[in-house]
C-alpha cells in the first residue's frame, strides 16, 4: 500500500488563507463604513444626498417696459430656435422619415425664411452630427416665422421653445428704453438704457425647485421637496409719449438722411412738469436685432461745448442782478483779452449796437462786454452757472449720465464762457434750465419714470412726480429773457440768427447756437449746431433742445427745417391752438398670427374692431400679413393681409405713412422708393395696376398737417 502524498493539500490552504485576508478587509471596511459619518474627509451621508437632489431654477418673469399711456416698449415673448435631426436613426418609419432626407432642398426653403444663404444652410445640414442649430437666422424667430416653416413640412425641422426680450416699435427710443439679452447662464440682463438702469427691478428674483431623484430620473416619493416661488419683475411706465416719439423717430430719421451728421438729437420736455415726452437721436438701432454702433445716449453722455445757447444763461444772471442795460451799446465785432482776440461770426460787426440787439444777432463780443464792463463778475456768473444747474448731473432715471465741466479761470476762458465756449454741457442740462423761464424763475427736474409696479400686487412702488425747485431768478428777469428770446425767432434785422424757426401764430421764443469743435489740440473748423427754445412765448407747453454734429451740409438747416414740422405736428397733437387733440383713448388689440386662415373671416372679425382691413388679392387664404403676431394696435389701425391669389393689384395709399409703405412693399416683394416725410400725397403705380416684378413704386411724402393747412388755403382761395 502507498503512502498519501500530503503536497496535494499546500495548494487550497494558501487560497483559504489569501481568501480568509481580503474577507477580513472587507468585513473591516464595510465597519468603517457603517460606524463613521466621515469617509476619507467626506461625508457620507451629504454625499449620498447631493447626488440625488436636483436643483431647479424657477426664472423670474421679467417686467414689461410701457410708454404713458401703457402701450408696450419691452417684452418678454416666447421665441423659437430652429433645429434639424440629421441622424438616420431617428427615422423608424420610412414612409414618415424624421430626419433632413434632401439636404439641398431643405436649405432652398429656409434660406429666405432665416435669411441665410443656401450655401450657409448646406453645410450645416452636412454635418455628421446627430442634430444641429440653424443659426444664426434661426436662433430667436417669431411664432410666424416658425408657423412659416412648419407649413413646409420639412422632415427633420424642430424647434427649441424658449424666453426672449422683444421690442414692438423697434428702432423707437432706444438710447431711452436700451435692451435686454441673454447671459451664459440664460438669464435676460438689462445692457443699455432703463433696461440697464433699472435692471434689478425688472428682472425679479428667480426662486428654486430641489428635490431626490432616483437613478431613473423621477422624483423618489414621500421624500421632502424644497420650493422657493419666484418674485416676477417689476413693470416700469415711462413718461414717453409714444405720439411724440413717432413725429421724433420720423422727422430725425428723414433729416438725417437730407442732412448727414456725425449725430443729430431732437428732445421734447413738458415744460410745466419736467417729464420727458420723446427723445430720438441718430444713428440709433433696432434693439431687436441689436445693429448698434454706439453705446452712448447723447441726452446725457454727451457733453460738449454749447456755444451762443449758452449766451440765455449768462444774459440772464445779469439781467437778474439788476446791473443789465439793454439799451446801453458796445462796439461789436472783435474783442480783445491779452494776445487773444474774440470775434463776432460776422468779423468787422455791425458797428455800435445795443446789447439787446447784440443778443438778437448772437454777438459773442457782447457776452464778453458782460464781463469785461464789470454787469457780472466772473464768480457771478459761476455762481448762475451752477445754480441753473450746469455742471453737475440732473439726476434723471437714465444710465451713464456726466457732468460736463464749468471751469474757467483765465481772463480769456471768462469771456469766452459767457458765450459757450471752453465750457461742456449736456442735453439734459439746457432742458433741466429752460424750465426756469417757462416757469416764472423757478426749475424743474426732468424725469423720465412715470411710475414703477409691482405686477405681483399691483401696487405702485415708485411714482414721478414734478420737482420744482425755489425761486431762482425774479419773475421781471423771466419776462426780459421771454422778450430776447422771442426777438431772436421773430425780430425783423437781417442778422437775426433765429428767424428759421419762426412760425407764424406760434410765438416761439429760443436761441441758436454754434460750436466750434476742439479736435486733436485746437479748433477745427467743424461745429455742433443746437437750438434750445419753447412755445407758445407766454405759457410755454413745450420745450425742445435739438442738436446737430457735422452736418455734411446745410449746416444749421438740419434743425429748422426740422423742428419747424415737428412744433406744428406737436402743437396740432395737443390741441395747443385751440383744435381738437388726437385722440388717445382708443382700444387697443393684440394682433393673432392669420396666416392659412380663412380671408374673410378675418377680414370681419378685424372690421367689427373698428380695423382698417387691406386685402391685397381675391385669395380666400391669407399667406402674409402686417403687423407681424403678437404687436399691439388700436382702433383705426391698418391692417394688411395678401392672400393666395395669382394677380395683384395695387390699392390706393393716400395718407399712409412711411412705415405702411415700407410694410406693403415688402409684403409684395416690390422696389419701391420714398421721398419726404409725412404720409402719402403722391404714388407712381395707380390703384388698380395689376403688379409686376418689373415695377418700381416711388412715393412722396409730405406732413398731413401741412396739407390739410394747404387744403384749406386753396379752398378759401377758389371760394
Amino acid at each position: 500500500m502507498k503512502a498519501r502524498n500530503n503536497k496535494t493539500w499546500k495548494y487550497p490552504i494558501n487560497i483559504f488563507i489569501i481568501f480568509l485576508v481580503f474577507f477580513s478587509i472587507i468585513i473591516l471596511q464595510f465597519g468603517y463604513i457603517s460606524l463613521f459619518p466621515n469617509i476619507y474627509g467626506i461625508n457620507m451621508k451629504k454625499f449620498a444626498t447631493s447626488r440625488n437632489t436636483v436643483s431647479t431654477t424657477l426664472r423670474a418673469s421679467r417686467g414689461s417696459i410701457f410708454d404713458s399711456e401703457g402701450n408696450p416698449l419691452a417684452i418678454t415673448v416666447t421665441s423659437y430656435t430652429v433645429i434639424a435631426y440629421l441622424s438616420e436613426s431617428r427615422t423608424t418609419n420610412p414612409e414618415k422619415p424624421q430626419h433632413v432626407v434632401d439636404v439641398e432642398y431643405t436649405a432652398k426653403m429656409l434660406s429666405p425664411i432665416l435669411n441665410m444663404t443656401e450655401e450657409r444652410l448646406t453645410e450645416l445640414l452636412s454635418r455628421k452630427v446627430y442634430q444641429v442649430e440653424l443659426g444664426p437666422g434661426g436662433r430667436g424667430i417669431t411664432e410666424v416665422k416658425k408657423q412659416q416653416i412648419k407649413d413646409l413640412e420639412l422632415p427633420g425641422i424642430d424647434f427649441i421653445e424658449d424666453q426672449k426680450r422683444y421690442y414692438p416699435n423697434g428702432d423707437f427710443a432706444s438710447y431711452i428704453i436700451g435692451y435686454a439679452k441673454k447671459n451664459d447662464d440664460g438669464e435676460i440682463i438689462g445692457e443699455l438704457g432703463i433696461e440697464s438702469k433699472y435692471n434689478d427691478i425688472l428682472k425679479g428674483t428667480d426662486g428654486y425647485l430641489k428635490y431626490q431623484r432616483n437613478n431613473y430620473g423621477y422624483k423618489i416619493p414621500d421624500t421632502p421637496e424644497e420650493r422657493l416661488d419666484a418674485v416676477e419683475g417689476s413693470d416700469i411706465y415711462l413718461t414717453i409719449d409714444s405720439g411724440i416719439q413717432r413725429f421724433l423717430e420720423d422727422a430725425i430719421k428723414s433729416a438725417s438722411e437730407k442732412y448727414p451728421t456725425d449725430w443729430l438729437l431732437f428732445t421734447v420736455m413738458d415744460a410745466k412738469t419736467g417729464k420727458i415726452l420723446g427723445s430720438a437721436t441718430t444713428p440709433s438701432y433696432n434693439p431687436n436685432i441689436l445693429n448698434i454702433t454706439n453705446y452712448e445716449n447723447p441726452l446725457v453722455t454727451y457733453a460738449f461745448e454749447p456755444g451762443s445757447t449758452m449766451k440765455i444763461y449768462s444774459f440772464m444772471c445779469a439781467v437778474d442782478k439788476g446791473t443789465y442795460d439793454g439799451n446801453a451799446t458796445y462796439q461789436s465785432g472783435t474783442i480783445t483779452s491779452g494776445k487773444d482776440t474774440i470775434y463776432d461770426f460776422n468779423r468787422v460787426g455791425w458797428g455800435r449796437i445795443s446789447f439787446d440787439l447784440g443778443f438778437e444777432y448772437s454777438s459773442n463780443v457782447a457776452a464778453s462786454h458782460l464781463i469785461r464792463d464789470k454787469i457780472i463778475t466772473k464768480d457771478e456768473l459761476k455762481e448762475c452757472y451752477t445754480k441753473y444747474g450746469f455742471g453737475q448731473k440732473t439726476g434723471i432715471e437714465l444710465s451713464r449720465e456726466v457732468a460736463g465741466k464749468i471751469e474757467f479761470n483765465y481772463d480769456v476762458e471768462v469771456l469766452s464762457a459767457t458765450y459757450g465756449q471752453g465750457i461742456l454741457t449736456t442735453p439734459i442740462q439746457h432742458l433741466q434750465a429752460l424750465t426756469i423761464i417757462a416757469n416764472n424763475g423757478k426749475m424743474l427736474k426732468p424725469y423720465i419714470i412715470e411710475k414703477i409696479v409691482d405686477t405681483n400686487t399691483g401696487e405702485i412702488t415708485y411714482e414721478g412726480k414734478k420737482q420744482e425747485s425755489e425761486q431762482i431768478v425774479k419773475e421781471s428777469t423771466v419776462e426780459k429773457m421771454k422778450e430776447l428770446m422771442f426777438n431772436v425767432i421773430n425780430g425783423k434785422n437781417p442778422s437775426t440768427t433765429g428767424t428759421g424757426y419762426r412760425i407764424d401764430g406760434f410765438d416761439v421764443i429760443g436761441k441758436t447756437g454754434t460750436a466750434e469743435i476742439y479736435e486733436n489740440g485746437s479748433y477745427s473748423n467743424n461745429y455742433i449746431y443746437s437750438f434750445a427754445g419753447m412755445y407758445p412765448k407766454d405759457d410755454p407747453q413745450l420745450i425742445i433742445y435739438a442738436a446737430a454734429k457735422k452736418p455734411t451740409w446745410g449746416r444749421s438747416a438740419v434743425l429748422y427745417t426740422t423742428t419747424r414740422e415737428l412744433m406744428k405736428n406737436m402743437a396740432k397733437y395737443y390741441n395747443m391752438f385751440g383744435e381738437e387733440k388726437e385722440d388717445k383713448s382708443l382700444e387697443e388689440y393684440v394682433v393673432q398670427n392669420y396666416i392659412n386662415k380663412s380671408v374673410s373671416e378675418v377680414s370681419s372679425n378685424l372690421k367689427e374692431k373698428n380695423i382698417q382691413v387691406i386685402v391685397l388679392g381675391d385669395g380666400d387664404k391669407v399667406i402674409n400679413q402686417y403687423p407681424k403676431s403678437q404687436e399691439i394696435i388700436v382702433e383705426k389701425d391698418k391692417v394688411i393681409l395678401l392672400t393666395n391669389s395669382g394677380e395683384i393689384k395695387m390699392p390706393s395709399i393716400a395718407g399712409w405713412s412711411k412705415k405702411e409703405v415700407e410694410a406693403l412693399s415688402n409684403l409684395l416683394n416690390i422696389n419701391y422708393e420714398i421721398n419726404g416725410y409725412g404720409y402719402v400725397s403722391n404714388q407712381s403705380i395707380k390703384s388698380g395696376t395689376i403688379l409686376t416684378d418689373d415695377l418700381k413704386l416711388i412715393v412722396e411724402l409730405k406732413n398731413k398737417y401741412i396739407q390739410e393747412e394747404t387744403e384749406q388755403k386753396e379752398e378759401q382761395q377758389n371760394n
